[in-house]
């Protein structure tokens, strides 16, 4: 069974995965970035230029497995990965051997046995950098690089039955990479409805009509609880009699938050959902809808995660209604509250019900993204009796007398088929099965990952990296003549202008890759400098 190739904008230290390939040396010298993830009894040195571990490389190979290195949570291990040749090579064959580096690296982590994958996903997640870029010399060949690592990337996958996740920070690196994996055939095994389905989203994402709701599934896969285990979790910490608990599963689910929460008491309610879902790792699917070209995100979720993730790869988003909306900026509502902020939970009952009152203005955000953007849900089962009671407002107001006939207003993407509920939606929403109804979660959840991996790969905008000399060697002629007349451009903005012109201009150079007006050198090993500078305006949907 063959594994997946993901190319995904995210912090690999956060990112929820079974392995991480780390660059280093023969002198298992490693930078900075990864201090943290090393186990402190492994450090040998540290200084300015990085830290030394006290291992020894057994041989000639250019893998090492970390002793203890679960890489900053349980169940992930580190690996090393020697990137760096003294030796002196041809460009050409320099890059063979850091592919060869790859290869071997992928071979080495499938003779790990792993029992089960973490958090339950049906496949084993291996996550790298671009090995090379840093200490081993590839950061001026980053689109050649990216060229021959991707089929090496593809081959270990199939061979081994794990995916792989590319990780990369860069808006050119991953420009550059969503390229190379649009000129090649057969990227994703999707079946053919769902690759037209991502063909219109990635479409309407790059028009700036698509907004995305995420749900409580998408935080389930970094190990976050659902409603259901919410509540179990919560009835095991009130110490409930056997007999309360077996009726817990009797009651509608807000009566039995409400019960709990008597039980607790608000405070200590407030404070297990404070801690619970907290800041921590995010998922691959975090990481993957942060990445769409999207300008406004809704979540019923209280974590952090969505947010997170966008933060890795320069996304500052405000989260409404704690934040103030900046003009131009994306931004995130909390629609049920946030665990930065417990006394905004809605969880009970009665606080669904006063939604309905105090909290209509939030409401009336998602009424407006469904008249006026087409909504991705992601990771609900659509039963939220807010989003029933929005899904009905809408429904009533489009309807009106005299109103014309309007196309439905999001998709939801389902997990497994369930026909009565799709047709329960059809008026409002069209509902997509990923997988038959007989097909295990765990499997449709990941093939819901390679399909918002196909969506942020045709959604992602072609021209990142056109100023970025590192990938000069992907142009077409045409390109290049552009980019040389742009190279002018560059070179006439001023150092650090005051003017909103200047600085509209040199946002818009940034976006095309331009290092003259970058924000920085970027961190060794690490693609670039995290910058979003993507078009950060509202369009008509």
């Amino acid at each position: 069974m063959s594994g997946h190739v993901f190319v995904v904008g995210a912090d690999l230290r956060r990112l929820v995965c079974d392995d991480v390939l780390v660059p280093t040396d023969r002198s298992l010298r490693v930078t900075h970035e990864w201090r943290r993830l090393l186990p402190d009894d492994l450090v040998g040195t540290e200084d300015r230029d990085g830290v030394c571990l006290d291992l020894t490389w057994g041989g000639e190979e250019r893998v090492l497995e970390v002793p203890g290195g679960r890489a900053g949570e349980p169940g992930r291990q580190l690996w090393l990965v020697d990137t760096v040749d003294e030796r002196e090579r041809d460009p050409e064959d320099a890059l063979r051997w850091l592919v060869d580096g790859a290869r071997e690296a992928l071979a080495a982590v499938a003779r790990r046995e792993v029992p089960a994958p973490v958090h339950g996903r049906a496949r084993r997640l291996v996550a790298l950098p671009a090995l090379g870029t840093g200490w081993g010399g590839a950061a001026g060949q980053r689109g050649t690089l990216l060229q021959r690592l991707m089929p090496v990337l593809r081959e270990g996958a199939a061979e081994h039955g794990f995916d792989v996740a590319l990780v990369l920070r860069g808006p050119s690196d991953l420009a550059a990479a969503q390229r190379v994996r649009r000129a090649e055939a057969g990227g994703w095994d999707l079946p053919g409805h769902l690759r037209e389905l991502a063909e219109d989203l990635g479409e309407r994402a790059r028009r700036g009509q698509l907004a995305v709701f995420a749900g409580a599934g998408v935080s389930a896969a970094a190990g976050l609880p659902t409603w259901e285990q919410l509540l179990d979790e919560l009835a095991e910490r009130s110490g409930l009699d056997d007999a309360l608990r077996a009726g817990l599963s009797q009651l509608p689910a807000q009566d039995a938050a409400a019960l709990m929460a008597r039980e607790l008491g608000r405070e200590q309610l407030e404070g297990f959902v404070k801690e619970r879902f907290g800041p921590g790792h995010y998922a691959l699917a975090h990481a993957l809808i942060a990445d769409l070209p999207v300008q406004e995100f809704v979540t019923t979720n209280y974590d952090p995660l969505v947010e997170l993730a966008a933060a890795d790869i320069g996304r500052d988003l405000s989260v409404l209604p704690f934040d103030d909306a900046v003009p131009g900026q994306p931004w995130l509502l909390k629609l049920h509250g946030d665990a930065a902020h417990p006394e905004s939970i809605v969880l009970t009952r009665e606080e669904y019900l006063q939604f309905g009152d105090s909290r209509a203005a939030l409401a009336g955000v998602l009424h407006s993204l469904l008249l006026t953007r087409h909504v991705l849900f992601v990771g609900t089962s659509m039963q939220d009796d807010d989003l029933i009671r929005i899904a009905h407002q809408v429904r009533s107001a489009v309807q009106a007398p005299g109103a014309s006939p309007r196309q439905r207003s999001g998709t939801v993407l389902a997990l497994r088929e369930d026909p009565a509920r799709a047709r329960l939606w059809e008026r409002d929403v069209q509902t997509v099965a990923i997988a038959p109804a007989d097909a295990p979660p765990a499997e449709a959840a990941r093939l819901l990952e390679v399909l918002l991996d196909c969506i942020g790969c045709l959604s992602t905008p072609p021209t990142g990296y056109l100023l970025d000399p590192a990938y000069r060697g992907m142009l077409s002629e045409e390109e290049r003549t552009l980019a040389g007349a742009l190279a002018h451009v560059e070179r006439a903005v001023p150092a650090g202008a005051s003017s909103s012109a200047v600085e509209e201009v040199a946002a818009l150079l940034r976006r095309l890759g331009s290092q003259e007006c970058g924000a920085g050198e970027p961190p060794p090993d690490e693609a670039s400098a995290p910058r979003d500078d993507r078009l950060q305006q509202q369009r008509p949907g």
